[in-house]
């Protein structure tokens, strides 16, 4: 591949948001671009992750029981809870829903967001952890609940990825509707 090759493919992958770059001064002449993945070209690559994940919930298990295992996974579900919390404060109920859609997609859930008055639906077409809600089914619980306290609603899951459906489907109704919802 040639010189000019490589920089048009580069300037395509740049435009695309897969690489970015940083000049780099080196001395006399003119700067060198450094050239590295963005976060839209690096979720392009395979992780171990997941396979990581139930490893260790694994060892926790053997270690200190299942409780524990789900412990963990649930403090998950907390630490998103008290990162939306401050941000949640005087939101309609469609804006909390919306923010909440915003968050699952970058935990990598592809979440969906539809809100009407007092109620809506979160939709999410990829599991993140599909593997480790497999052999722990209580993080699915877990997310629900999660659901429901950062909502302030009251959540139905009505389609389930574990159960063979397409998506994981909640409807929200919100228990309080504040007005210009």
């Amino acid at each position: 591949m040639s010189l000019n090759a490589a920089r048009h493919h580069l300037k395509e992958l740049e435009a695309e948001g897969l690489v970015e770059y940083e000049r780099e001064y080196r001395g006399v002449g003119a700067p060198a671009f450094a050239y590295r993945l963005s976060a839209a070209g690096e979720a392009l690559f395979p992780r171990r992750y997941e396979a990581t994940l139930a490893a260790v919930l694994d060892h926790i298990v053997e270690r200190d029981g299942r409780g524990a295992a789900v412990a963990v996974l649930e403090s998950h579900f907390g630490g998103l809870a008290r990162r939306l919390e401050g941000e949640l404060a005087g939101c309609t109920p469609a804006e909390r829903l919306q923010a909440v859609g915003r968050v699952l997609s970058e935990e990598g859930y592809m979440a969906e967001v539809t809100a009407s008055g007092g109620a809506g639906t979160l939709t999410e077409h990829n599991c993140a952890i599909p593997a480790v809600a497999e052999r722990f089914p209580e993080i699915c619980a877990a997310e629900a609940r999660f659901l429901a306290r950062v909502l302030g609603a009251e959540v139905d899951r009505r389609e389930h990825l574990l159960s063979g459906c397409s998506t994981c489907e909640y409807h929200v109704r919100f228990t309080t509707v504040q007005e210009n919802s």
